[in-house]
């Protein structure tokens, strides 16, 4: 549209900031289990523990699964692969899986959880992308990530179902999201991009933090969180949701807060994401001055004292210090790990 017919002028500008979809009907919906990610990895009622392996370039396979069996060793349920992470010189795809797989089976073995890595298939055709995960599967991986949106939604979609029919996870990148939302005036609305994911399929999703350094406010990002897990969604303006949401039958997304945060953020994680969550710590697991299997076991602590703590009846929002100072005693890897980070 124009802004008058009797002058050139640009373009208004517009953003879709909402939308609603038809409820979703059993048949019209593939089988797919909200709640995989925690039973395949915990009988404890708590958030999943992650990290994205950094330098996310750089590292060879072998020191990359190094990296990987460190941190899950030190108490995470999951590692990952950045979105940059694909088939560089430095590290092809097929040794990363092979030495990622191998690091994690070891973690399995030595704690006697179950573990996992999100190996990036994100690949330039959809044959390649399929050849990858044909490769994750057999070797036993249970769980492989996509870039859903540099990826296309039919590509999404697609690798979607196959992960359903092989009995497989999908974890989902949102990477390249900003180019769409980061302009308040013009673009698509991340709700909206959620909404759309949660359509397409997937298991998890990240969805900002709140908290740490990726954008979005509180009410917000409850909001985002809502249309990821609900099932029927009121409309509430103060979060950005303009319409009812009745997603019927079809299964929620896990939101996956990830993005700058570490130990001092871990009663507000708790708090505002709950158990059906993946809390992911980079840097906050791997900048620990004792190594990436300290960071890991100081997350690990920190996040089983605040679940206890809300279990009883806890403010844990509130708390929090005192809650993690009191755990530290016991930990020397959380005493560390909050001195590090207790100016950031």
């Amino acid at each position: 549209a124009t802004c008058s017919a009797s002058r050139r002028c640009a373009p208004c500008v517009w953003k879709t900031s909402a939308s609603r979809s038809p409820t979703c009907r059993p048949a019209a919906v593939r089988p797919r289990v909200f709640r995989s990610s925690a039973t395949r990895c915990t009988s404890t009622a708590r958030p999943l523990l992650g990290c994205t392996i950094k330098p996310k370039l750089g590292l060879s396979a072998k020191n990359y699964g190094r990296a990987v069996y460190e941190c899950l060793r030190g108490g995470l349920d999951f590692t990952k692969d950045d979105e940059n992470v694909n088939s560089q010189p430095f590290m092809r795809w097929r040794d990363r899986f092979a030495f990622v797989q191998e690091a994690t089976e070891k973690a399995v073995r030595e704690t006697g959880e179950r573990k996992g890595h999100y190996l990036n298939v994100t690949a330039p055709t959809p044959e390649e992308m399929y050849k990858r995960a044909e490769f994750a599967k057999e070797i036993g991986a249970p769980i492989i990530m996509h870039d859903y949106l540099t990826g296309g939604l039919t590509a999404n979609t697609g690798l979607a179902n196959w992960c359903r029919n092989n009995g497989m996870l999908l974890h989902i990148h949102r990477a390249m999201h900003a180019v769409l939302d980061r302009n308040p005036h013009h673009g698509i609305h991340f709700r909206v991009l959620t909404k759309v994911l949660r359509l397409s399929g997937g298991d998890h999703l990240h969805s900002g933090t709140v908290v740490g350094k990726l954008e979005g406010d509180r009410e917000a990002t409850l909001g985002w969180i809502d249309i990821m897990r609900d099932s029927f969604i009121k409309e509430d303006r103060s979060r950005g949701i303009f319409f009812d949401q009745d997603f019927g039958s079809m299964p929620g997304v896990m939101p996956v807060a990830s993005g700058g945060i570490h130990v001092w953020h871990m009663p507000a994680l708790v708090t505002i994401f709950g158990d059906d969550s993946v809390l992911q710590f980079g840097g906050g697991t791997l900048g620990h001055p004792w190594g990436n299997a300290a960071g890991a076991a100081a997350n690990r602590v920190a996040l089983e004292a605040c679940v206890e703590a809300r279990n009883k009846g806890v403010q844990v929002e509130k708390e929090g210090k005192a809650i993690l100072t009191d755990a530290a005693k016991n930990s020397p890897e959380l005493k560390i790990a909050m001195e590090t980070w207790k100016e950031i």
